[in-house]
C-alpha cells in the first residue's frame, strides 16, 4: 500500500476517531496525543494495517489502548489537565437541557477510564460487546461487568439530577 492510501485513510477516519478518543480521554489534548501516537504506529505498519478486514477498527483499538495506557503511566497523574470551575450561576440561563447534558458528560468523564471506554464504545460508537472486548483486549464478561458498573454510577448521577429539579 502507498503513502497516498494512508493519507486518504487518515483524512477519512480522523474526525470519527478524534470524537471517540476525546470521549474516552475527556480532553482534546490527550485525544490528539493518543491519535498522533496511534496513527504514527499505523503508518509504520501500514502494510499490515491496510490488509486487515477493518483498518479503521484496528486503528480505533490502537487509539483506545493508547488513551488507557497513558492513564496507567505515572506522568499522567502529575500532568493531568483540568478545567477551571465555573462561577456560581453560570448555568442559570434559559437552557436547562444544556445543564443536564453537561452534568451527564461530567459524570461520564468521572468514570474510571475502562468504564468510560466501554460506555463510549457501546453508546457512542454503537459497538457490540464482542467488538468492545476485541478493542479493549478483554473478555465479553469484563465488558459486561464494566458496563454494569458504569451504568450504576451514571444512574446514581441521574437520580441526583432528578432530585435537584
Amino acid at each position: 500500500m502507498t503513502t497516498e492510501d494512508f493519507d486518504d485513510f487518515f483524512r477519512a477516519t480522523w474526525p470519527r476517531l478524534f470524537r471517540t478518543a476525546y470521549a474516552v480521554a475527556g480532553d482534546a489534548g490527550s485525544a490528539e496525543d493518543a491519535l498522533q501516537a496511534a496513527y504514527a504506529r499505523a503508518f509504520a505498519r501500514w502494510g499490515h494495517v491496510s490488509s486487515t478486514e477493518h483498518p479503521e477498527a484496528y486503528v480505533r483499538r490502537m487509539v483506545v489502548n493508547e488513551v488507557l495506557g497513558t492513564r496507567r503511566r505515572g506522568w499522567w497523574k502529575r500532568e493531568r489537565p483540568h478545567h477551571d470551575a465555573e462561577p456560581p450561576g453560570a448555568h442559570d440561563g434559559p437552557e436547562p437541557g444544556v445543564v443536564e447534558r453537561d452534568a451527564v458528560w461530567a459524570a461520564v468523564l468521572a468514570l474510571p477510564p475502562r468504564q468510560r471506554a466501554v460506555v463510549v464504545l457501546r453508546y457512542y460508537e454503537d459497538l457490540s460487546e464482542e467488538q468492545i472486548a476485541e478493542v479493549l483486549g478483554c473478555s465479553r464478561g469484563t465488558v459486561k461487568s464494566q458496563a454494569s458498573a458504569a451504568l450504576t454510577n451514571l444512574r446514581r448521577v441521574a437520580a441526583a439530577l432528578e432530585g435537584d429539579q
